[in-house]
């Protein structure tokens, strides 16, 4: 029987090119007739009730060769007929097709849990099935299954092609536990796969943050090959700093240390980017001086990521002038020189205020054609802002324009309200229009500060028109835009409208914030709209917007207008509560409120409190105390009032 059945297994996995073939009647296999309906034929279904067998069932059921049951003693005698267009045997059965059945059989009997005699093929073979099976999608959970219990034979150990593959399929399937077990599989075979599928590896763990992997597996490479250890410590290196983890980028450094391993020149890129993002720009110039005693040749690429990575860390720490010595030096040894080189050391410049410096390399860039960096001109802009410098901002847009790089909307904001600070607000009005005249685009927040402008002006015609333009182009969610827009309408007596715009904003998907609910509480505060301004401070309670000390100050005006002093005091203890701290403002609306209320304790006690915090009280307000002191007949406070806030 045993040789009958080896028989019907070697026939199934054979690639006949004959028109037709017969297979044996077993109790073990059962096909059912075809079914030929005119072009389509039905492809029959295996059923097998081998128990020893289910590697190979897999394998057969996923063979490329269609078959048509011939004959049965349990049914009639159908033809096993081939189609037409015969397709070539899978590289899987040919592979297969080498291992002797017995061999298999013991295999998978072995694995199950029983005994066998027989011994497994020899490693190579081994290999080469594993190999097959991990490189078919269909049938690389099978081959790993294979490989799991082929490792628990003594003589079996993975090639590298084995383990490429192996690790491919573990990490694009996301099953990092069998990753993890991999790791000890390898220490105890002492295997590794080849040094570029180890870094891919440490690159994927490192993706997702499988940083226990990562550590395992380094220990590993640790101990079989230092070579490969280097390269994946740099790997795991990288993959810190792309997760902005520096620290554990010098952990893994110590570790490298204390193993005895000698950087590359990638770890060495690795470990000075981590220390120029920490700022310690000390360990970068040391850890550069180290390589350099190296003399390693000038032509690796990672000699200008180094360079780069010094004269960043450098220019950041106000050492600028440094950084400009390593830059020469670098381009004298030949290294080609990029734009950034010239972007990190102009900005180096631009952050001491050594203008004249600035000035000279950014000439020198713009000559040799590397002023690419939008950033480098936004730090000029700042530069030349702080200095006073408002006209060379302008230079700065027109060297933008020669370069031809856009004027960015946080430029062209920087130069406006640099304007607005150092020369008022229609010089900044001026220059917005004469840019935008020049062809210079305002983005979201230059039309928010322009709109600002020409409301602190008063012209609120212009300010309407640039609000329109903003919806025009899109800008229709900006909170602050909105919030200058419902303050004019409050200003100019236009209540109605300020609503109408606050459901405009909703509409669109822009949530209120405590900027837009002060304007409200102050619109309608001003015309004792109480009803209103109950309804809106409830509105902020229940949509979780915490009021500001503008909002309790406009809420707390409101009631002392209407003369309800009882709602003042509620809102005042409410915000001293929340830790609010006085101003000039909340002050003076108190001290006429307890006045007006003859609290006297209560307004001594906010006397005191604006003494010593050094708020200052008009003369209507300080003469209102006073006289309500000594109608209290406080002649003692009043000559305090009068002493510490002068008299009236």
């Amino acid at each position: 029987m045993q040789n009958t059945q080896k028989s019907q297994f070697i026939s199934l996995f054979s690639s006949s090119t004959s028109s037709s073939m017969a297979i044996a009647t077993s109790s073990d296999w059962l096909f059912p007739p075809c079914i030929n309906c005119k072009n389509r034929i039905l492809k029959p279904k295996f059923c097998y009730s081998c128990k020893t067998l289910p590697f190979l069932s897999n394998i057969f059921l996923n063979s490329t060769t269609t078959l048509v049951a011939k004959s049965s003693s349990s049914c009639s005698s159908p033809v096993l007929d081939e189609k037409k267009s015969q397709k070539t045997p899978s590289k899987n059965s040919q592979v297969i097709e080498l291992l002797d059945l017995e061999q298999i059989q013991d295999f998978s009997s072995t694995t199950n849990g029983t005994t066998s005699s027989t011994s497994l093929p020899d490693s190579k073979d081994l290999n080469g099935v594993i190999c097959s099976l991990l490189k078919d999608p269909q049938t690389q959970e099978i081959g790993y299954d294979y490989y799991e219990k082929a490792k628990g034979k003594k003589d079996f150990r993975p090639e590298k092609s084995t383990l490429k593959l192996l690790i491919r399929y573990l990490v694009n399937s996301n099953k990092w536990g069998s990753v993890f077990s991999l790791s000890k599989d390898l220490r105890t075979l002492k295997v590794l796969p080849d040094s570029s599928t180890c870094c891919r590896l440490i690159s994927s763990c490192m993706k997702s943050r499988k940083f226990k992997i990562v550590n395992s597996f380094l220990e590993l490479f640790i101990v079989v090959d230092q070579e490969i250890s280097v390269l994946a410590f740099d790997s795991a290196m990288k993959g810190y700093n792309k997760l902005h983890m520096y620290s554990s980028t010098v952990v893994l450094y110590e570790r490298m240390k204390s193993a005895g391993l000698v950087l590359d020149p990638g770890c060495y890129c690795s470990i000075m980017e981590a220390h120029s993002k920490m700022g310690n720009s000390d360990k970068v110039v040391s850890f550069f001086e180290e390589f350099e005693s190296k003399r390693v040749e000038s032509t690796i690429p990672q000699y200008v990521q180094i360079y780069k990575s010094l004269c960043e860390s450098l220019g950041k720490s106000g050492r600028a002038f440094e950084a400009l010595e390593y830059f020469r030096d670098m381009t004298k040894k030949g290294i080609q020189e990029d734009h950034s080189f010239y972007s990190i050391v102009i900005c180096g410049f631009a952050s001491i205020h050594e203008v004249k410096m600035a000035e000279e390399l950014l000439e020198e860039a713009e000559g040799k054609k590397m002023l690419r960096d939008p950033a480098l001109f936004l730090k000029l802009v700042l530069m030349y802002i702080e200095e006073g410098c408002m006209e060379k901002t302008l230079d700065v847009v027109a060297t933008m324009t020669r370069v031809k790089i856009r004027v960015s909307d946080c430029i062209f904001c920087a130069i406006v309200n640099g304007f607005s600070r150092k020369r008022g607000l229609r010089s900044a009005v001026q220059v917005y229009e004469d840019l935008t005249s020049q062809g210079c685009e305002p983005g979201q927040v230059t039309y928010a500060s322009v709109m600002n402008l020409y409301c602190r002006l008063g012209l609120y015609s212009n300010a309407e028109m640039v609000f329109s333009e903003m919806e025009q182009k899109g800008f229709d969610k900006c909170v602050v835009a909105y919030s200058s827009m419902i303050a004019m309408y409050g200003k100019t007596g236009r209540p109605k409208d300020a609503m109408k715009l606050v459901a405009i904003m909703k509409e669109r998907g822009c949530q209120p914030n405590v900027w837009v609910y002060n304007a409200l509480l102050d619109i309608h505060g001003k015309v004792l709209n109480l009803r209103q301004v109950e309804k809106i401070w409830k509105e902020m309670k229940r949509r979780k917007i915490f009021p500001d000390r503008v909002s309790y100050t406009s809420i707390i005006s409101a009631y002392s207008k209407a003369r309800e002093f009882d709602k003042c005091l509620i809102y005042y203890q409410e915000f001293t509560l929340n830790g609010g701290r006085l101003d000039r403002a909340m002050a003076g609306i108190m001290v006429g409120v307890f006045s007006k209320m003859n609290r006297v304790d209560e307004l001594i006690s906010l006397l005191q409190n604006m003494k010593r915090e050094g708020t200052k009280l008009d003369g209507r307000l300080q003469k209102s105390a006073l006289n309500s002191l000594r109608d209290a007949g406080l002649q003692i406070q009043a000559k305090w009032l009068q002493e510490s806030f002068g008299a009236t």
